[in-house]
Order: structure tokens, then sequence, then C-alpha cells
């Protein structure tokens, strides 16, 4: 039996995401703390995602997505950037999408506090990335008395960090909004 292209295409983007994958799981599926977030990526912002764009890397071997957030709050880095692009691995050009199993889910619109660092990104430059994957996104909610945050790996069975704490910052009920602000500012120095 022979393949279709788009089949073995398909079968081999798949292969890629997982072999990729693992290693980023092992070491972003052990618990994160707010600390250990913010001590280990290099720019931090509370800001909306403007507008996502996919496409295929030069190889043709891999999707990436580039994310245009417009920052309301820069808590560590560069404080003046009016907007921040950052590219994650992962989804949709045409018909065929790689997903990529606990990274961040984004939507245009929405608010977020994204914790960035440059990593290479398969074999390309070091790119600026959520290098946590979902542990490096926080969505901000309006919900009853006001903003809250909530770690998008909420819904991973995360391994037990140093202190046996599994569960991401502020678990199931969040942050404040203020709260959360406040003390990534503090970690990151700026009292």
């Amino acid at each position: 039996m022979r393949l279709s292209p788009r089949v073995t295409r398909i079968a081999l983007t798949l292969a890629l995401t997982a072999l990729v994958a693992i290693p980023a799981g092992a070491t972003t599926l052990v618990r994160e703390s707010l600390k250990g977030l913010t001590d280990q990526n290099q720019l931090i912002v509370y800001g909306r995602v403007l507008d996502i764009y996919s496409y295929w890397n030069a190889e043709h071997s891999m999707i990436l997505t580039d994310v245009r957030v417009r920052p309301n709050q820069v808590l560590k880095g560069d404080r003046v950037a009016r907007e921040v692009t950052f590219t994650l691995l992962g989804g949709t050009v045409g018909e065929i999408t790689t997903l990529i199993i606990g990274g961040p889910e984004l939507v245009p619109g929405s608010d977020y506090v994204l914790f960035l660092n440059k990593e290479p990104l398969l074999a390309e430059q070091a790119m600026l990335t959520v290098r946590d994957l979902s542990q490096g996104a926080f969505a901000v909610a309006d919900v009853a008395g006001g903003r809250r945050v909530f770690s998008q790996a909420l819904n991973l069975s995360l391994l037990p960090d140093s202190e046996g704490v599994s569960e991401p910052p502020g678990g199931k009920d969040g942050l404040t909004l203020d709260d959360m602000l406040t003390q990534v500012r503090q970690l990151a120095g700026d009292r």
C-alpha cells in the first residue's frame, strides 16, 4: 500500500512533534512556581493578543505560529515595548494542523499574562517563545468580584515540584489580576 504525499507529510509532522515534545514535556510537566517562571524568563507581559499567524518553517517540516501582543504592562524586560511578537510551535496552515500537547492556547482579543524567553525552536535560531508551554500562559477572565488569572496548565497532570506541590500557581480559583501583577513585579525585583 502506497501512502499519498499528504498522509506521509502529516505522519512525519506528527512523528517530529512527538520527538520535539518528549524532551520539552519532561521538563515543563514538572510544576513550576511563580518564582521559577519569573526567574527563568526574560520578558513577562500582561497584554492582549492582537493576532496570530501560522506558517511553515523554512524546511517545511513544522508549522510555527507568530503571536502579536500589545502589552498593558511589562512586568519584566523591555518596559517600553509597544508590541511584542513571539513564536510558538504548532498551528494550522491550510488543512494541516500541528498540535503541541500542553502548549498554550491563545485567542486574538483575549488578555493574558505571558512568561517569554528566547529559546531555539527546532533547528531555527533562538526565538522569543512561551518556553514553559501552558504553564507560561495565564488567561485573564472577568468573574464576579473582578479580574482573575488562571494558569492554562490547570487541565494538565503536573508532576510535583521540589516542595511537593503539583497544582499550578493560583490553582483552580486562580489569582486576582492585581495580586498576580504585584507578585510578579516583586519577584522580578521591581518593588
